[in-house]
């Protein structure tokens, strides 16, 4: 588990990573060492919570944190489309985000010299089709102490920042682990990796 979290993307079909640099796939295939992916009855990708078994797919993932322009923006195909990172240009936006998170259970107090009061991991990245790209972290909270987590995301494509996000999540309780939705800029802007990194409690 990381305190930072990198993710990648090669095309806006979908990345996976568990802390080191992600293999883009196709819906359906799976990366040696990834977090459990699959694809459901009606054909969409899905993931697993490796220590709490809960299943999400993008459509379990709370939309509220959305602004009204990104629920409204239907882009065009840019899955299809492929992007010079160079030549994209986009104004970075800076968006605040309060998202409704998911209690995925409660796991063993283990925060001590060596284990940090609060970690994020497990998270992915996918493009929502006509929407926004959507990552979700895992938060979990390892002491005894409830804590207020602030998590700091940059959505970059090429290296160039197009959307820092500032996810402001609500109180976790003493080993809570919470799964949290993080919205990115709208599918018709590139992006090729998201870094995440615990803001507070430091």
């Amino acid at each position: 588990m990381n305190r930072y979290l990198t993710l990648t993307a090669a095309t806006a079909v979908l990345a996976l990573v568990t802390g080191s640099p992600a293999i883009a796939q196709v819906p359906g295939t799976q990366a040696p060492g990834s977090i459990d992916a699959g694809v459901s009855a009606g054909g969409m990708t899905q993931f697993k919570d490796e220590r709490t078994g809960k299943v999400w797919t993008p459509e379990n993932v709370s939309k509220d944190n959305q602004t009204p322009q990104q629920q409204a923006a239907v882009p065009s195909s840019p899955s299809d489309k492929a992007f010079d990172p160079s030549s994209q240009l986009t104004a970075t936006q800076v968006v605040v985000q309060r998202p409704r998170g998911s209690l995925m259970g409660v796991v063993p107090i283990t925060a001590g010299p060596s284990v940090p009061a609060v970690v994020i991991d497990s998270p992915w990245l996918q493009a929502v089709p006509q929407q926004n790209w959507l990552s979700v972290l895992y938060v979990t909270n390892n002491s005894a102490n409830v804590v207020d987590p602030v998590v700091g995301c940059v959505f970059t494509n090429g290296g160039r920042p197009v959307q820092d996000t500032r996810i402001v999540l609500s109180p976790a309780g003493p080993g809570e682990r919470w799964g949290v939705p993080v919205y990115g800029p709208p599918v018709s802007t590139f992006v090729d990796r998201v870094t995440c990194r615990l803001l507070s409690p430091a």
